[in-house]
C-alpha cells in the first residue's frame, strides 16, 4: 500500500501552497443539501367541469430517492514540512479531511511517500521514513498521541465535519537525510455502520438512467491536487501533500584536550613531569547544539612517544572543575570485549597501535562528557 511514487512536473513557477492546500470552491454546505437515500413523492391534482358540476381527480404520485453526493476535500493542516532530527521516532505530519457528502461517510487512508521533482518545499526529496503510518485524531486534540490515536480509517463523519489525519513514520539515521516528502491518499467508503471500515463506494455508471428506487453513487469531488499529481476530479478520492526536514545534519561538536601531572615519584607538592612521573590526559567533549545530540560519538588517542599507557586507567563521566577531569566517572576496562557494561560508555586499549578508544555512543543537546587516562612518562 504504500508505495513511493516518482512523478514529474514540467510546469515552472507552480505555487506550493496551491498544490498542497487542496482547496475546493465554496459550495452549499453539505448538512443544507437533502439527504441521500431521502424519498420525495409527489402528486398532481386535476379538476375539471362536466354539464357544470365541478370535478377533480388526483394523479398517480412520482416517487424517487436521493441520490449520493460524494464529495469531500483533503488538505495538508500545516505550513511547510515538520522539522525532525535524524533518528527520531513518530514523527507527524497532519491532514484534515471534511466531508462535504450529503449523508454520513467513511474514509479510508493511504498514506504514501514521493520522490517530487518540484518545489514543494525549498529541497529535493532524498530519504524516506521507515514505518509508515496514517492515524485519526481520536480525542480531538490536534496532537498525535501514541497508543491513544489508533484509528486507521475515518468512520461514521458526518456532512461538514472534519477529521485530523496523523500521518506518522520514523526517520533513518541517514547521512546527508534532508527532506522526505509524504501525501495523503483519501479514499471515499461507505458509511452507516459505526465501528465498521465501509467498503470503497464505486460509482454509478453515469451512462445509465436513473432508478427511482436505488441510491446512485454519483461523484462530485473536486481535483484535490491537479491531475498531474496523481488525482482526478470525480473519481472518490482525494490527496495531499506534506513532509518532513532535516533542520541539523551536524552539531557544534568541540574537544578539548588537557594534561597534567598527577605525581612524580618524589611525593613534591607540585610534581614536576619527570621520567617516571603519572600524567593524567582528559578529553572534554562539549555538545554546543541545544537541540539535537550527537550519536555515535567515539573518540581516538594513539599515547605519545615516551610514554607508558597505566593499565586500567580509563574514566568516563561527568566534567569536573578546578583541573578534576570528571567526577563520579565509571572505570573502564582495557579490551574489546565489552559485553558486562552496564553504563552506556566502553572503551579498550590497543596495546599495539598503542591507541586509546573510547565509546560515548551520544552527547545530547547541550551536553558534555569527559572521558581520561593515564600514562607514564619513560
Amino acid at each position: 500500500m504504500f508505495v513511493k511514487r516518482t512523478i514529474a512536473l514540467l510546469l515552472a513557477g507552480v505555487a506550493a501552497a496551491a498544490l498542497g492546500s487542496g482547496a475546493a470552491q465554496a459550495q452549499t454546505p453539505a448538512a443544507q443539501l437533502t439527504t441521500a437515500g431521502t424519498r420525495i413523492d409527489n402528486t398532481a391534482s386535476v379538476t375539471y367541469s362536466v354539464n357544470g358540476t365541478s370535478q377533480s381527480i388526483q394523479s398517480t404520485t412520482a416517487s424517487f430517492v436521493v441520490d449520493k453526493k460524494v464529495n469531500f476535500t483533503v488538505v495538508t493542516a500545516q505550513t511547510g514540512p515538520t522539522v525532525v532530527n535524524l533518528g527520531d521516532q513518530n514523527v507527524v505530519t497532519t491532514f484534515q479531511v471534511t466531508n462535504l457528502t450529503n449523508d454520513v461517510q467513511d474514509f479510508l487512508l493511504d498514506p504514501d511517500q514521493q520522490n517530487l521533482s518540484l518545489g514543494l518545499f525549498p529541497g529535493s526529496d532524498n530519504f524516506d521514513v521507515t514505518s509508515l503510518r496514517a492515524y485519526v485524531d481520536s480525542n480531538g486534540n490536534g496532537r498525535y498521541d501514541a497508543g491513544v490515536d489508533t484509528q486507521t480509517y475515518i468512520d461514521e463523519l458526518l456532512p461538514d465535519a472534519s477529521a485530523t489525519v496523523f500521518v506518522v513514520g520514523n526517520v533513518p539515521t541517514q547521512a546527508g537525510a534532508k527532506y522526505a516528502y509524504n501525501s495523503l491518499h483519501v479514499i471515499a467508503a461507505a458509511g452507516g455502520q459505526a465501528n465498521s471500515q465501509g467498503a470503497i463506494l464505486i460509482g454509478t455508471d453515469l451512462n445509465l438512467a436513473g432508478a427511482d428506487n436505488i441510491v446512485d453513487i454519483v461523484f462530485a469531488d473536486d481535483d484535490s491536487d491537479g491531475a498531474l499529481l496523481g488525482d482526478i476530479a470525480r473519481n472518490g478520492q482525494g490527496r495531499a501533500y506534506s513532509g518532513w526536514h532535516v533542520a541539523v545534519n551536524n552539531v557544534a561538536l568541540s574537544v578539548t584536550k588537557s594534561a597534567r601531572v598527577l605525581e612524580d615519584g618524589l611525593g613534591s607538592a607540585n610534581p614536576k613531569a619527570i621520567p617516571g612521573a603519572t600524567v593524567e590526559y582528559c578529553l572534554l567533549v562539549r555538545n554546543a547544539t541545544l537541540t539535537t545530540g550527537a550519536n555515535g560519538v567515539t573518540l581516538a588517542d594513539v599515547i605519545p612517544g615516551h610514554t607508558t599507557y597505566v593499565p586500567g586507567s580509563i574514566s568516563i563521566g561527568t566534567p569536573g572543575a578546578l583541573g578534576v577531569c570528571n567526577v563520579n566517572g565509571s572505570t573502564e576496562d582495557d579490551d574489546d570485549n565489552d559485553g558486562t557494561e552496564t553504563d552506556g560508555y566502553t572503551a579498550a586499549f590497543d596495546g599495539l597501535a598503542k591507541k586509546v578508544t573510547v565509546n560515548l555512543a551520544s552527547v545530547g543537546g547541550g551536553g558534555s562528557v569527559a572521558a581520561s587516562f593515564k600514562v607514564k612518562i619513560d
